[in-house]
């Protein structure tokens, strides 16, 4: 659970964690009147890491109610300070009894913490909402998104004692199915393919730092840092550094493949994927083909997708205007363009589009809380 310091040059968070008297941010003269009595009491674990950040930012976005809240961190970060609703939270390390009296846990700390304290914090009848890949294939945890799939989430409630947990998709995957599934709804995907241009968003706080300080490298004419990937990061782009497996793809790259079949409840579906790192600070990318069983023209794809919650449409061909990160950093909605038939089959029976997604938003810390919402 890396810290981020205060001097961060990602200028995306708001939240010092750094000094034990840090200094006004940015919601730190906003006191919104989210606590509530009867609210439910929540936790946020990996509160000092990128993620754990954004979900203070997106709580406080969207007023959730909470009655408490404790900020859980890895024993180096205890005892420093964030800044949440005005007030100043002291970080607590993270332990088996972090969780007595908690109903809602946030979960962003890696799988290792996530498979030992998740358990132990449902044991307790906290509802965990996991952002690590720990639980996303277990038969037995839901996979949401909660504009896709929040059926999946069916007699999961705060409240009634019980203890559960719920699993955040994989970024990538988010970003894509929320502008993939309506199309879907309408004509049905019998075969998609993705090319992912992930930001160093996805890979923390670090990877963002990094690729500040190469980029200053290597203008100087300085041989880059690279202590977060083996290559070199600025003015260049890799294969996703995830592991890469006997069948020759990446752990990324299976993850699109296996968590699209998990939310639409459709194993039959065929889901192929290229997933590289490219030296973007914030929000991912994908270029997208889809076959599908039936017709869907491209003029009836834009009306769906402008119709489409957490969806919004850039696709200016005139003035070459699309979705980039810099139009989708900090911001909540996945971006959809270059939106056009695919000339390559006949019947208007495939698309190509191109969409854009903050990682850390929409693809980690939204998702999160908009579960977190259904459960009230």
């Amino acid at each position: 659970m890396a810290a981020l310091s205060s001097s961060s040059s990602p200028s995306s968070f708001f939240f010092s964690t750094s000094s034990p008297h840090p200094k006004p941010t940015r919601f730190s003269t906003l006191v919104r009147m989210a606590y509530q009595e009867n609210a439910p009491s929540l936790a946020v674990v990996g509160v000092t890491g990128a993620v754990g950040q954004e979900f203070l930012s997106v709580l406080s976005d969207r007023d959730f109610p909470y009655r408490s809240i404790k900020m859980l961190a890895s024993k180096r970060s205890a005892g420093k300070h964030v800044r949440f609703h005005g007030e100043d939270h002291v970080v607590e390390e993270l332990t088996a009894d972090s969780f007595d009296g908690v109903d809602i846990a946030l979960f962003s700390a890696g799988g290792s913490i996530s498979k030992h304290f998740g358990p132990l914090a449902v044991h307790k009848g906290t509802i965990v909402v996991d952002n690590s890949s720990a639980f996303r294939m277990d038969g037995n945890v839901p996979l949401v998104i909660p504009e896709v799939n929040p059926e999946a989430m069916k007699g999961i409630k705060v409240g009634n004692g019980k203890g559960a947990l719920i699993a955040n998709p994989n970024c990538s995957t988010i970003i894509c199915l929320m502008a993939v599934t309506p199309l879907h709804r309408h004509a049905k995907v019998l075969r998609m393919v993705v090319s992912t241009y992930q930001a160093a968003s996805g890979a923390g706080a670090a990877a963002m730092e990094e690729l500040v300080q190469q980029t200053r490298e290597v203008l100087e004419g300085k041989p880059p840092t690279c202590n977060i990937f083996r290559d070199q990061y600025a003015f260049n782009l890799f294969s996703h550094n995830a592991s890469v497996l006997s069948n020759g793809y990446n752990e990324e790259e299976m993850k699109l493949v296996k968590e699209t079949r998990k939310i639409w409840s459709d194993a039959n579906v065929k889901v192929t994927a290229t997933c590289i790192r490219v030296p973007v600070m914030r929000a991912h990318a994908e270029s997208i083909n889809l076959q599908f069983e039936n017709p869907l023209d491209e003029n009836t794809a834009r009306e769906i997708l402008k119709n489409a919650p957490g969806v919004v449409i850039i696709d200016d061909r005139k003035a070459n205007q699309f979705p980039t990160p810099l139009k989708v950093s900090n911001k909540d909605d996945i971006a959809v363009g270059r939106i056009r038939q695919d000339v390559s089959l006949d019947g208007n029976k495939g698309l190509d589009i191109f969409i854009c997604g903050d990682q850390i938003r929409k693809g980690a810390a939204l998702n999160a809380v908009q579960i977190a919402e259904l459960l009230l």
